[in-house]
């Protein structure tokens, strides 16, 4: 990897443990601690064994509110790297999971990484042509095997029309109506901006020409 590839994975993995200490500041760790140590009193094989066993190795822990993200890092054999993490958004929007969160860090990821782009991409139709697991839960599936559950994931028979995206549940979710009014509020502050802009150039030109 070049300078510039180094100081992107730099950046994204700063600002996810930026994130994950802020998140942290609003919640009792020790309960999202005990949770790991149960997971990992699970048998060998096990998904929330898995799970507990990732988070040891990489000196992690649950983070709170973010419990299944990390049990789809496992689930998908996505690693808890940078590109891991970035992988992991792109297969989860193709996967049908269009939250303004996923949106978000895989934008930030993508500008970051260009030079993974067809990568992204691949993750996405993988995404696309696998079960749709945006709703599952630690809780749910935590003592079922994770080679089952890889397989029950990854032989599903999706049904899906031609479109990238399913425009439907992006619009029931508000997503479209929040960019267009992020848009038009942009827009709306610009030009509200140019009268006052105006009026303070005119008054200073007025005192420039009062001067002479």
């Amino acid at each position: 990897m070049n300078i510039l590839q180094v100081a992107a994975r730099w950046i994204i993995r700063k600002s996810f443990h930026l994130s994950v200490f802020t998140i942290e500041q609003f919640y009792d760790i020790a309960i999202y601690e005990e949770k790991t140590r149960e997971l990992s009193a699970l048998p060998e094989g096990t998904l929330g064994k898995d799970i507990a066993d990732c988070l040891e190795k990489h000196g992690l822990r649950l983070v709170p509110g973010f419990e299944s993200h990390d049990m789809k890092h496992i689930l998908l054999d996505f690693k808890m790297t940078p590109v891991g993490e970035i992988r992991l958004q792109a297969f989860m929007l193709g996967n049908g999971n269009y939250s303004p969160a996923s949106f978000a860090i895989f934008l930030f990821g993508a500008v970051l990484l260009p030079d993974l782009w067809h990568t992204f991409y691949k993750d996405f139709l993988n995404g696309r042509k696998a079960k749709p697991i945006s709703t599952w839960t630690i809780e749910e599936y935590a003592m079922c095997r994770t080679n089952t559950l890889r397989e029950v994931v990854f032989s599903y028979q999706p049904e899906r029309g031609p479109g990238i995206f399913e425009i439907g549940r992006v619009t029931r979710m508000g997503l479209i109506p929040r960019l267009f009014w992020a848009h038009w509020g942009c827009c709306f502050a610009c030009l509200s901006s140019f009268p006052l802009r105006w009026k303070t150039l005119w008054a200073q030109d007025s005192l420039f020409w009062q001067a002479l």
